[in-house]
């Protein structure tokens, strides 16, 4: 059994709200000891079943007249003017959040199912993206408009993925020490946290605990119920504005995070690209468990290598993050890198250096492009150069193809396993043969768009022999030079 929804950032809202709920519960290990013989031993977590059990049905009433379930309810009373279609709920359908474009589509009769609605409410209130909110400060206060980035908006967040979501459950837990006060989260007027208002700035939380961290109220929701005649219940209209804002403590509250130094030095979570793929930054989560970093990564350096069941790696790190244009939502990224056991060294040395041959060539490729736009046409205006070096610029096509090689190459260290004396080095070169390959048909394709003639003939043949040279040069990477020679 898996969680799969209709987004990977859905997916991830909704894992986060199962990890808080254990917490709730008390269905957590006491120590990094407990959390390894929890992984090991495939440790039961019906007592979080239990305890769901146990709980009052109005807690847990998504359209209870007080406390909704993962709403505000004191948007009530603004409901009727500003309540929009749901599509303002759904972060891929919401388009810019900017109050001062044209919004008529937050206004179609597109009506979502419950369980969809609560999902897209789960999504906003960790992924919400920062902008201003389609709702008045005239009775909450003006703050109320300013929707600040939620929790995981700007940084990719690794899940590590088991064979179970048990497993997937227990991988993603941990130790937290003792936290009385922690609770579930689950609605604005419900429990005894002290929430913020909307009239003036306001200090940011230390969340009470990680049951409090994974089901915070990133955005005040309210959600608007329509009974069909056949008896499904639909959600018909919402109203979303700012939710809580959290002091995040990056050794507490980001147990996952990959860290990679700025420019000027500080060290920031790893955060999404426009690009560059997440596959070409899977060495960052390797290196993480090689160095065994503190959090999910050190309790991953800290399980022993054990005998494989079947084929493929035990465990997954899946990455996802959401590409957003300032106030618009663009994209889902996400990739899936195997893990296993006493293995990272291996994995990191195969993604460090498949990351860095994928780059080597797309660099020549964009040099033989260069190349060839010179020859072919000399006289081009400066303003239309560019155009015309990415008319024949391959990296394009390439990128997309050498993402399947670079999953394969991953695969195939982990099905050597720790019996083989080298993993890495002929999965390796056969990584790079096939890269090579696709890199070539790809720079031909694109300079067979020159039109015909002698010079374009020229054209080509530098470009060429400027690629092979580039890729025979003695500062390409080792592995493309031995392939030439092969």
């Amino acid at each position: 059994m898996a969680v799969d929804c209709a987004s990977p950032g859905e997916t991830v809202a909704v894992i986060e709200y199962l990890l808080a709920i254990c917490f709730a519960s008390g269905t957590c290990p006491s120590s990094d000891a407990e959390w390894r013989s929890w992984i090991t031993e495939g440790m039961d977590l019906s007592s979080a079943a239990a305890w769901l059990d146990q709980q009052p049905d109005e807690a847990w009433d998504l359209f209870h007249e007080e406390m909704p379930l993962l709403q505000n309810s004191l948007l009530k009373a603004d409901f009727g003017d500003k309540g929009t279609g749901t599509a303002q709920l759904v972060i891929e359908r919401a388009g810019d959040y900017s109050l001062h474009f044209n919004h008529e589509h937050l206004h179609t009769d597109r009506s979502l199912p419950a369980a969809d609605a609560f999902r897209a409410t789960l999504t906003q209130h960790v992924y919400g993206i920062p902008g201003r909110a389609r709702i008045s400060g005239d009775r909450l206060g003006a703050k109320v408009t300013n929707l600040a980035a939620g929790r995981l908006a700007s940084r990719i967040r690794v899940i590590a993925l088991g064979r179970t979501l048990g497993e997937t459950l227990r991988l993603n837990l941990y130790p937290h020490g003792s936290h009385p006060k922690d609770a579930l989260n689950t609605s604005w007027v419900s429990g005894d946290i002290k929430r913020r208002t909307f009239e003036r700035e306001t200090e940011p939380r230390v969340p009470r605990g990680p049951a409090d961290l994974h089901s915070a109220l990133g955005r005040s929701v309210l959600l608007h119920p329509r009974q069909e005649p056949s008896g499904e219940v639909l959600v018909d209209r919402v109203l979303v504005g700012a939710g809580e804002l959290l002091y995040l403590d990056p050794r507490l509250h980001l147990q996952d995070a990959v860290y990679s130094r700025t420019t000027n030095g500080l060290e920031r979570p790893l955060r999404p690209s426009p690009t560059r793929a997440l596959w070409q930054e899977a060495h960052a989560l390797y290196s993480a468990v090689v160095e065994s970093q503190a959090g999910l990564y050190a309790r991953l350096h800290s399980l022993l290598p054990q005998e494989q069941q079947g084929s493929g790696a035990p465990y997954y790190l899946w990455a996802v993050g959401l590409l957003a244009d300032q106030a618009l939502p663009v994209a889902w990224t996400h990739g899936s890198f195997p893990y296993a056991p006493g293995m990272a060294k291996h994995l990191h040395r195969a993604s460090w250096r498949g990351s860095n041959i994928a780059e080597y060539i797309a660099r020549s490729l964009k040099r033989a492009a260069i190349v060839a736009a010179e020859m072919a046409f000399p006289a081009v205006r400066p303003s239309d150069e560019a155009g015309q070096i990415a008319r024949l610029d391959a990296r394009w096509a390439f990128w997309p193809a050498a993402e399947q090689p670079f999953h394969e190459l991953l695969d195939e260290v982990v099905e050597g396993g720790l019996e083989a004396r080298d993993p890495v080095s002929e999965p390796l070169f056969a990584y790079t043969a096939d890269l090579l390959s696709t890199a070539r048909t790809h720079l031909h394709q694109r300079l067979d768009r020159l039109p015909p003639g002698d010079r374009s003939h020229q054209a080509q043949a530098r470009a060429l022999r400027r690629f092979e040279d580039d890729i025979a040069d003695t500062r390409a990477p080792a592995e493309l030079r031995g392939e030439i020679h092969r």
